[in-house]
């Protein structure tokens, strides 16, 4: 392929569900929509392309051009490739991986709209689970898609030398326009539940252990019923096949303790506290099924972290420890904690991004309201898994729009090297995959020349 753009899978994803979510309108009289390329069982619709072209170019940044739609065509196609052979190379994406990312998703999605289920009819004409039901699809191709492109560059690197000369192959007038930047941190506590609280789930999960032992119940029903984890509570319970080190290390080390079929008593998780039913062990994977139940924090148990935020706060203020510091010392957020408390761009690792860049709206507007250098004071929240918590925000500078440059976008160029050293790689790798497939293209876009070598 002459021109393959596969830096667009990057946020093919987010586009496309911003496109297929959106309202069909219902005065036009007539569909018109067509397949316009099929890859073994997997279709492109001509609506696709024209949706993910038209999101491309509404989010492309000032000074980058915008990808054709011979190009978005492109991505797609590959995007369908990578998930025909994910199925005949066995890679797989379990349900409940897809499944919760489908909730956190969908969280979203009803964040931005006030938190009001039925807004949703209006705003996108489909009911809450049949927008599920297009988000499951879009984000377990996604996955799959990512999991093979990993699988495909695993190992890939770039050295400082090689992202010199990658910067220093653009055209002084074609290097892009960064949009204005902040660095914003967090430190986040889950309220600690009292003793009481989670005593009283320890004792309704043992009973339900006993039920089951005693055939008074069923484990996968149970698991329909009460489980509180969105990922596998509808399948069961079951998780499907993980490895070693993918689960919190409690949950694995008593799933690995266990003999086939049997159940555990509760234990605790950063999640709350899980039954567990060890299924199989298959070389170093195990699949198991489980029961999650999460302790509520009472209000107390609220206040008592909001003291501990609010006191951690001043300390910071004052010059009597580091913000980062803190945040590795005392944040639950992994995500953030292990880089002392700071986000970072996905695209690129920078602790430098957009603010469009956080998904959460309400993490948006306070950050967009607060002046540069001040913490927040602590801020209750919602974690689709988790919860309730807590955070204070750090808003610890804002760098102005600006041509790039190598001094303050290094890390941007970087993952931009590595990006085209990854779809160099990808490239040759298509030239060889398309053979193991069948694949018919409208001939409407035989101009883009899509099936084409290097």
């Amino acid at each position: 392929m002459s021109k393959l753009k596969y830096t667009l899978l990057a946020f093919s994803f987010i586009l496309s569900l911003h496109a297929s979510f959106a309202q069909d309108d219902p005065t036009s009289g007539q569909v018109l929509d067509k397949i316009v390329a099929k890859v073994d069982n997997n279709i492109i619709l001509e609506s696709d392309v024209q949706r993910t072209f038209i999101e491309a170019i509404a989010q492309s940044q000032q000074g980058i051009t915008p990808p054709t739609r011979c190009e978005v065509f492109e991505t797609l196609l590959v995007n369908k490739l990578m998930v025909a052979k994910a199925e005949i190379d066995s890679v797989i994406v379990a349900p409940a991986e897809v499944e919760l990312q489908t909730e956190n998703r969908f969280s979203m999605v009803l964040q931005q709209i006030g938190g009001d289920e039925n807004m949703i009819l209006q705003m996108y004409g489909k009911t809450a689970d049949q927008l599920k039901s297009e988000m499951y699809d879009l984000i377990e191709e996604q996955m799959v898609v990512q999991r093979m492109r990993d699988k495909i560059t695993e190992g890939v690197t770039v050295s400082p030398a090689e992202v010199r000369a990658f910067f220093e192959s653009i055209p002084t007038d074609s290097l892009p326009f960064f949009s204005a930047e902040v660095t914003v941190g967090q430190i986040v506590k889950k309220p600690e539940v009292n003793e009481q609280t989670k005593q009283k789930i320890y004792d309704q999960l043992l009973g339900f252990k006993e039920d089951i032992l005693a055939g008074r119940a069923d484990f996968a029903d149970l698991a329909r019923r009460y489980s509180e984890d969105p990922g596998s509570g509808a399948q069961g319970g079951d998780l499907g096949f993980f490895g070693r080190g993918q689960l919190a290390p409690e949950y694995e080390a008593t799933a690995l303790a266990l003999r086939q079929g049997e159940i555990s008593d509760p234990v605790e998780t950063q999640f709350g506290f899980h039954m567990i039913q060890l299924l199989e062990v298959r070389g170093a994977t195990y699949n198991t099924r489980h029961i999650l139940m999460v302790p509520k924090a009472t209000e107390e148990d609220i206040q008592r972290t909001e003291r501990f935020l609010d006191s951690l706060r001043t300390e910071i203020m004052e010059g009597n420890i580091e913000f980062a510091k803190a945040a590795k010392e005392n944040s639950d957020d992994r995500a953030t904690s292990d880089n002392g408390g700071y986000f970072t761009d996905p695209g690129t690792s920078s602790n430098r991004l957009t603010l469009r860049t956080l998904e959460d709206p309400v993490l948006y507007f306070t950050i967009d309201s607060m002046e540069v250098g001040t913490i927040t004071k602590p801020i209750q929240f919602e974690d689709p898994r988790e919860g309730t918590k807590l955070r204070i925000l750090y808003y610890q500078n804002r760098y102005p729009a600006h041509r790039a440059n190598l001094n303050d976008d290094y890390e941007k160029m970087k993952a931009a090297a590595l990006r085209k050293k990854e779809d160099d790689l990808l490239s040759v790798w298509f030239v060889t995959a398309k053979e193991d497939v069948f694949i018919d293209i409208d001939p409407a876009y035989d101009r883009c020349n899509a099936l084409a070598g290097r």
